[in-house]
Formats: C-alpha cells, structure tokens, sequence
C-alpha cells in the first residue's frame, strides 16, 4: 500500500510542478501533502515519491521525447496536464526502474487515470505505456 501512496503523491508533486510553478525542492518536501490530509505522510511512501518525482525531473527531457514518440494522433502540448503527470512518473518506472515490473507500472497508472483522471484518460494511458513498454523490451 505504501508503494501505491508513494506514486499517488509522485503524481500529485509532478502535477503541482508542472502548473502550479512550485519549485522542484518544495515539491520533493512534501509538505503540501501533509497539509492537505494534515496527517505526517509514512517515511516509506515519502521516500518512494521522492525517488519518483526527483527521478522524472532529472531525465524530463527524455521521458518527455518517449511519451510525445508514442502520441498516436495527439500533439504533446494537448496531453492533459494531469495524464501527463502520470504519464512521467509511469515512463520514468518504465525506463528506470528495472526491479519493478512493466504490467505493475501500467496497472497502477491506469488506476491513478481513474480516480484522477478524465472519464477515459485510462485508456490513452494505458495504449501509450503498453506501446512505450513493447519498445524498452526490444
């Protein structure tokens, strides 16, 4: 459950830095999270979200170049701020975070598209990590 709170609060930090203009040190604070549910947020969970949002920020570019590589009809500057967040964080595990497994990344980025997400951002999500995955595994 920590993992899945971790990239929850990884998604919700990379959404605030990407339209909110945070600066990326107030983002990997975490402090917005704990005011939001005024409750500490578990070091596991922190320590996991950082690694993800600080992960994302460091390799953005090329991240950014595979999502908009896998854009079947769509331009980069129209994804949805809050599937793009998603889309990050999940690229990042898919690219970088070899010990956790490709259909984990995507099934936990499908279920962060819907509850946060569009009606049917899950979908797009998911085609575009499915195909981002076929080609990290050749």
């Amino acid at each position: 459950m920590s993992r899945r709170k971790g990239r929850v609060l990884a998604f919700q930090g990379l959404y605030s830095w990407d339209i909110g203009g945070n600066s990326l040190d107030d983002v990997l604070e975490l402090a917005w999270a704990e005011s939001d549910t005024g409750e500490p947020v578990d070091a596991e969970s922190g320590t996991f979200a950082r690694m993800l949002i600080a992960g994302v920020a460091e390799h953005q570019a090329d991240i950014d170049a595979r999502i908009a590589e896998h854009l079947s009809g769509w331009e980069f500057d129209r994804v949805n701020k809050v599937s793009l967040a998603i889309l990050r964080m999940s690229v990042y595990a898919l690219l970088y975070q070899h010990d956790v497994p490709a259909s984990i990344v995507i099934d936990e980025a499908v279920g962060i598209a819907k509850d946060y997400g569009q009606d049917d951002s899950y979908k797009f999500i998911n085609a575009v990590l499915d195909n981002i995955k076929k080609t990290v595994e050749n």
